[in-house]
């Protein structure tokens, strides 16, 4: 079978919605920081599954904890806890008081758009009716549920689904004084990325997580931070809110924090503890046995390996790799980022380059906007698969231009 094709067993039609468009290629396997696909070609995998992969394909610490989990107990509810789930919210408990000063209480989700929802449904309900107004800036992503979507700052998403559910509003990203000005007696909470993903790969302007904080703390509003695709050393730190030194009142978690398997969190400080009581929020599947032995697995394994700090330290080499080999193209705009959460940006489309970069280079990467090549390796990755992305992607934007 062809990877670029769907093996539909004689079906006259794709099993597939088409909400992700047709598939390139069919991944059939992977190990660290490559993947395979049915036709056995192998690339070196710069995407990571959007920053979730971070320990590595097929990682044997997080293999075997599923394996031995799931010959134990799979599922229960939350009606009841189970060891995994208590010692799971105890280790994420754990790194919050190292990076806030504040432990909290922890609700475990599948995945960072239902942290997110969570996050909203608080705000509401912590402002009360009139004071519901939660403001995000322009060019976030927050998720595709409905409430999410509305957070998100990207109206041509909005579009195809208005009318959007009211109560959000929209500020340009680094400017505080739009802020400071849309925070009025009806927001109950500001939500903001520390770093922009799907945006564009924008790291916060210096002072303004800081800012923001301050205004929420004038005002009474809540400070809810999306560490989403941030949080777990991504960006050279367990999250990115520390390279500011800011404490927030919320923080959603998930990607990185289950290893591989589907797992989110929802974060907030005692201060707030009361405002969600019994019945107020919940999930058949949150917190399950499988996927908190999983992210028990993926932080001891972060930890173990020293892969938090490294990945600053690897992000800023990686960053003046491609400075230097792509110094004097035209074509490209800039180079940015925190980490291994890196942005080429282009003055051009950068669609071809990412074909051609799998293609032609067997490296695989996505995008963020249009003119945006995003890379989000593995925090495992080496040195020297780091110095093949590069030249792949100097090659790749150099054959563009010819």
């Amino acid at each position: 079978m062809s990877s670029h094709a769907f093996d539909t067993a004689g079906l006259d039609y794709c099993p597939f919605m088409p909400v992700f468009g047709a598939p390139a290629i069919s991944i059939e396997r992977g190990s660290g920081t490559e993947v395979w696909d049915t036709d056995g070609k192998r690339y070196l995998d710069f995407l990571s599954g959007i920053a979730v992969v971070s320990l590595g394909h097929a990682n044997p610490v997080i293999a075997d904890a599923i394996s031995r989990q799931a010959n134990t107990l799979l599922h229960v509810s939350n009606f009841f806890t189970n060891p995994q789930a208590t010692a799971a919210a105890i280790k994420v408990n754990e790194l919050l008081l190292d990076a806030t000063g504040h432990a909290g209480q922890i609700f475990f989700t599948n995945s960072g758009a239902e942290a997110n929802e969570c996050a909203l449904k608080l705000a509401r309900k912590f402002g009360g009716r009139g004071r519901h107004t939660v403001v995000s800036a322009l060019g976030s992503f927050h998720g595709r549920t409905l409430a999410t979507l509305a957070a998100t700052g990207q109206p041509t998403k909005h579009e195809p689904f208005a009318p959007m559910p009211e109560g959000f509003k929209h500020v340009p990203w680094g400017d505080l004084d739009a802020l400071r000005a849309s925070v009025d007696g009806s927001v109950a909470a500001v939500l903001i990325e520390p770093l922009q993903g799907e945006g564009g790969v924008n790291p916060a302007p210096p002072g303004y997580l800081a800012g923001i904080r301050e205004i929420c703390d004038e005002v009474g509003a809540l400070m809810m931070v999306d560490e989403i695709q941030t949080g777990f050393g991504r960006t050279g730190t367990w999250f990115a809110i520390e390279h500011a030194g800011i404490q927030p009142d919320i923080m959603c978690l998930a990607k990185g924090l289950g290893g591989g398997f589907p797992m989110g969190a929802f974060a907030y400080t005692k201060a707030i503890r009361d405002v969600l009581t019994p019945g107020a929020h919940g999930s058949t599947f949150g917190g399950s046995p499988l996927a908190c032995a999983a992210g028990l697995a993926a932080i001891e394994a972060y930890k173990d390996e020293g892969l938090i700090k490294r990945s600053g330290i690897l992000g800023a080499n990686m960053r003046n790799q491609l400075r230097g080999a792509l110094e004097g193209v035209a074509m490209v705009r800039d180079i940015r980022g925190l980490g291994l959460m890196i942005a080429v940006e282009l003055r051009t489309k950068v669609a071809p380059v990412l074909k051609s970069l799998m293609i032609n280079h067997g490296v695989i990467a996505l995008p963020a906007g249009p003119t945006v090549l995003r890379l989000l390796p593995p925090l495992v990755i080496s040195e020297k698969e780091i110095d093949i992305g590069v030249q792949a992607i100097a090659k790749a934007i150099k054959e563009l231009k010819a």
